[in-house]
């Protein structure tokens, strides 16, 4: 069920929206959002002006693009593969077995009680946040952001706003090095609910005006150790995070 966008949150979005960083601080900047043709398997055509913020107020931490620009919504399909779901995740060309957390949820879920191997992108709404650089593949200088870095927990939960909508998720995912540095994913259930059923695993929603939200904090403020991970659906797993996330909105403005 979407949310309305609480009139905290909208203040916060209209605070920081006209102007990248605006009220903040540029944590790293030169990420690319998309890339409309590819040069070579290190660069592309779009702007490499996304960039990492932290709020000064809230110290939230988010993605900003120039001007108005937040970011796009690309589609990940990585993690648990034995269910695929509607099938709209097949169409992808890039998914991968396991997520970045994988470790983590193995262990929470046992916690819950209901044991899964990986977050399942058909069902779990995540965020994927960060951007790592494990080797050298000829790529460099490689823009690098480790959320963790500045206070982030893997698998805390994240607001998202979309299509004049909020919905919660967590950070379950990074981006790789496999590429130019991109920002601006997240797994097929988050942007079904933000963007409907026209959503595959091939195909996003270009625009930039997503906003994803990240808190700093300790892992027993973010990480929610009881969510639902073997959840079968969307709403499912976010119902099971809501109180956790609405506690954390709370101080956005």
């Amino acid at each position: 069920m979407s949310k309305s966008i609480p009139s905290n949150v909208q203040s916060f979005y209209n605070r920081i929206q006209n102007g990248k960083c605006t009220g903040g601080t540029n944590l790293k900047d030169g990420f690319y959002d998309r890339c409309f043709n590819s040069n070579s398997r290190c660069d592309c055509d779009g702007s490499n002006t996304f960039a990492y913020c932290q709020d000064n107020q809230t110290q939230a931490i988010y993605i900003h693009g120039n001007k108005a620009l937040f970011a796009n919504m690309d589609i990940d399909c990585d993690g648990d593969q034995s269910d695929k779901g509607d099938g709209r995740c097949g169409s992808s060309s890039d998914t991968q077995s396991e997520t970045a957390f994988k470790g983590m949820v193995e262990q929470y879920s046992n916690i819950e009680g209901n044991y899964v191997s990986d977050l399942n992108a058909n069902y779990i709404p995540y965020v994927v946040f960060g951007n790592s650089a494990d080797s050298d593949d000829g790529c460099r200088p490689y823009p690098t952001f480790n959320p963790q870095d500045h206070g982030v927990q893997p698998l805390s939960v994240m607001a998202v706003i979309c299509n004049n909508q909020m919905f919660y998720g967590v950070w379950g995912d990074e981006n790789g090095d496999d590429g130019p540095p991109l920002v601006g994913e997240a797994s097929i259930s988050l942007a079904t609910a933000c963007f409907g059923t026209g959503i595959t695993g091939n195909s996003g929603h270009d625009a930039a005006d997503v906003l994803y939200i990240a808190f700093p904090g300790s892992v027993a403020d973010t990480v929610h150790k009881h969510a639902h991970w073997s959840a079968k659906s969307f709403q499912d797993f976010e119902d099971s995070i809501s109180s956790t996330g609405d506690s954390l909105v709370s101080k956005l403005s």
